[in-house]
């Protein structure tokens, strides 16, 4: 690190859990965040500050009004631009040296793959079962921990799926795939503002943990947390061993 480095992240580096080494950790790091919306403003925003090496960013819709209230990343200024286009700009106006790539279109088929692939880490910040099941599915093929989250009227939930670590189910343990699952949306349900903030900074703070390799992240765990009463709960998840991602003969299996 050089001298500006220093100066810039020395309240990381003067936590004794943190340090020039996990610093340093983070300025090698690549994540990937999907989504550049409520969830995905806030936690790329802490991590782009964090000094995360390289930030990817996917989204293909378009900045509107009624995003404003929630996804902070981007403004006025940025309207009917691309999300990741104009999330971009925010990052680079708080740490320029975090190189951000930008995908416009879509993630999804060997794009995601290949996305999933060439990171350290994945925050799902998507709105979508399928988006959800398709990105979680890329990281247990290709062991890549996942920190997902979510976020609906006054409820939020964090969890991270880490295929590295044997007893560590996966997305589809939780939420199995079916033909059923229909996503309830903000622009349908609606969604507290400060609950997406929460959301994507609890995603970041576990994103952190684990590139750092400090404190125990949520992994088998899933974060419950209603903004009415700020009872969190924490719930253990255990590992499906049946399950069709990752179980004895899923992808991790395969993998």
């Amino acid at each position: 690190m050089d001298d500006n480095q220093l100066l810039r992240y020395s309240r990381h580096i003067l936590l004794e859990e943190v340090g020039i080494e996990g610093q340093s950790a983070f300025l090698r790091a690549r994540a990937l965040i999907v989504g550049a919306g409520g969830l995905g403003s806030p936690a790329a925003l802490y991590l782009a500050a964090a000094g995360v090496g390289q930030i990817t960013l996917a989204d293909p819709d378009t900045v509107e009004l009624s995003n404003l209230q929630r996804q902070i990343a981007h403004s006025m200024d940025w309207l009917h631009i691309n999300k990741a286009v104009s999330a971009r700009n925010a990052l680079y106006g708080i740490n320029p040296d975090t190189r951000v790539e930008v995908i416009t279109e879509r993630l999804e088929g060997d794009k995601l793959l290949h996305a999933v692939a060439h990171a350290d880490i994945v925050l799902d910040c998507s709105d979508n079962f399928a988006t959800r099941h398709a990105i979680n599915r890329a990281c247990v093929a290709h062991k890549v921990p996942l920190v997902s989250g979510a976020a609906i009227r006054f409820d939020g939930q964090v969890s991270v799926f880490d295929a590295r670590a044997p007893a560590s189910p996966c997305y589809h343990c939780l939420f199995p795939e079916s033909a059923q699952e229909e996503t309830l949306r903000c622009s349908e349900a609606g969604v507290f503002s400060p609950l997406t903030g929460i959301v994507g900074t609890l995603q970041a703070a576990e994103t952190l943990k684990l590139l750092g390799g400090f404190g125990t992240p949520l992994t088998g765990k899933l974060l419950l947390l209603n903004a009415l009463d700020m009872q969190p709960r924490i719930i253990r998840l255990p590992r499906d061993p049946a399950c069709p991602v990752c179980g004895e003969t899923g992808l991790r299996a395969e993998g």
